[in-house]
């Protein structure tokens, strides 16, 4: 270990003034020297970190808490009340009001609304009388809310709470509104501080020693200033020694997200390859979405678990001809397609309503109706949208590398080899494999399945040789091969992520480092 007088040498004035703190106790908590010292607390921090590896201080104890405070939804109510007491409110000046007019009445959502009463239902405060009209119960007891309110009140006036200052009942009010994971609107914080004890070791001890001995007060000057030279003023100045050994800081350079990054990486090896890329819209019809597709009417997809709706306007203006007659023969009766089709009634006012795109197949179907080349390739980078729980490989919106190409010639190991490309060479997958599906709209069908490094084997995507009647309508009689890969899982084992969510993370650091797989 170098020499004390070395060290005390180097010693940034931040580490001088929080060694001065240990002259009256040689124990002290972070806060303790926070105080004495009245450095800012990131300060602080850096100056322990300094002083711990050079062996002057170390860490003898600590001591955690829990600390309450509001969220961003909490100070609002802080504002206003909470929206079961305002519905009371309401109820206690005016005897049967819908649910309408309790949301226009508060300034909420309906939904809001509706989950409201049906709180205040649920503790027998309110009543829904037929009608669909709400009424206060009298002598109901609404303590429970009340309470909820005055807790909020109490913790916004103090900005944050120990977990000491509240009853059990208090507490367990806490708990039951505060925000956890996977839950947006929670009223209470609840957070743990930490506070370390740190003390001064043998070596600190002397320096600490030759520190008061020479009178050092960390007030060191780093800079020599053009007015020091006019007064004169730098000859009784104690100047900081200048280290040239010292590291320099990092200069960090701008760079694209890297999965921005790999979606343009994607898009010049499929132009590179000769394809054109589609675009369409975000918000598809369900014709192009999925009754062009040959999808039923009467398709589990259609539930509303797995597709999102447009809420206004629902329906489209039209859908043009003869392609809307086409599809719908096709479904029907199969109408030359060599099929005998779905047999029902196809719905030409539902063909209409307006989804969120969910598979960018619907843009490889608009494709097709529009004459395209033959023999011809396209592609798109789409970006779709499904209701479907968040985890590692699940996310509600994604983006889909979608693909057809149609020939005289072209054949099923055609696709197998382009699936295979895809894997390889642009996922980087090591390990990949086919796996027999079905989907409504291509026989035969495959799924592309590769293996994670961390995560094991996960599907990539469908394709398959679109059906007659998924081609035939839209005016195309050659084969069609189509693929709907997801790009977002192809870019966790090109770029080495274990989590889709870190796709989109804001860690700069993480941000930075990561690099597509070179083979």
């Amino acid at each position: 270990m170098p020499k004390i007088e070395e060290i005390i040498s180097s010693l940034h004035p931040l580490e001088i003034k929080t060694l001065l703190s240990f002259e009256e106790s040689k124990e002290q908590f972070a806060s303790e020297i926070l105080t004495s010292t009245g450095l800012r607390e990131d300060r602080l921090r850096t100056a322990l970190e300094w002083l711990q590896p050079k062996e002057l201080i170390s860490c003898v104890d600590e001591t955690k808490e829990l600390l309450v405070s509001l969220t961003e939804t909490g100070e609002e109510l802080s504002k206003k009340k909470i929206l079961e007491l305002r519905i009371l409110d309401i109820l206690q000046e005016k005897e049967g009001v819908s649910i309408l007019e309790l949301a226009k009445m508060t300034d909420e959502e309906p939904k809001e609304t509706n989950v409201a009463v049906a709180n205040l239902k649920k503790s027998g405060i309110a009543q829904i009388k037929e009608g669909g009209f709400v009424e206060r119960i009298k002598g109901a007891d609404n303590s429970g809310w009340t309470d909820r309110q005055q807790l909020i009140e109490k913790v916004a006036e103090a900005g944050s709470c120990k977990r000491e200052e509240f009853g059990q009942g208090e507490w367990e009010i806490i708990e039951n509104s505060s925000r956890k994971r996977g839950k947006s609107k929670g009223i209470f914080r609840v957070s743990e501080k930490v506070d370390r004890k740190f003390a001064l070791t043998q070596s600190g001890e002397e320096a600490l020693g030759l520190i008061l001995e020479r009178g050092l007060t960390g007030e060191e000057i780093s800079q020599l200033t053009p007015e020091m030279l006019k007064d004169g003023s730098w000859k009784t100045q104690s100047f900081r020694e200048y280290n040239i050994e010292v590291s320099f800081p990092r200069i960090v350079l701008g760079k694209r997200n890297p999965y921005r990054t790999f979606l343009d990486f994607v898009k010049r090896e499929l132009i590179s390859l000769g394809f054109e890329e589609m675009r369409g819209p975000l918000i598809e019809s369900e014709f192009w979405n999925m009754d062009a597709l040959y999808m039923p009417q009467f398709h589990p997809a259609r539930e509303i678990h797995d597709v999102y709706y447009v809420q206004a306007p629902t329906h489209c203006k039209e859908i043009k001809e003869p392609n809307c007659s086409n599809v719908r023969d096709a479904h029907t009766c199969g109408a030359g397609t060599g099929s005998k089709g779905w047999g029902y009634e196809f719905d030409k006012e539902r063909t209409k309503r307006l989804v969120l795109r969910s598979q960018g197949t619907a843009l490889s179907v608009r494709q097709l109706s529009n004459s395209p080349k033959i023999p011809g390739k396209y592609f798109a980078i789409a970006r779709c949208f499904r209701y479907d729980a968040v985890d590692s490989t699940h996310a509600p919106d994604f983006f889909q590398v979608e693909g057809i190409v149609l020939g005289e010639e072209i054949n099923f190991r055609h696709l197998l080899g382009l699936l295979k490309l895809f894997a390889t060479e642009i996922a980087r997958a090591e390990e990949m494999k086919f796996v027999p599906a079905y989907f409504p709209f291509t026989e035969p069908s495959v799924e592309v399945h590769m293996k994670h490094p961390s995560l094991g084997w996960m599907e990539l995507g469908g394709a398959g040789i679109f059906r007659p009647e998924v081609t035939k309508p839209q005016g195309v009689d050659v084969p069609v091969i189509a693929w709907g890969l997801g790009l977002d899982r192809m870019a966790m084992v090109a770029l080495g992520i274990s989590d889709i969510r870190d796709l989109f993370s804001n860690d700069l650091e993480m941000i930075r480092s990561k690099r597509i797989k070179t083979m």
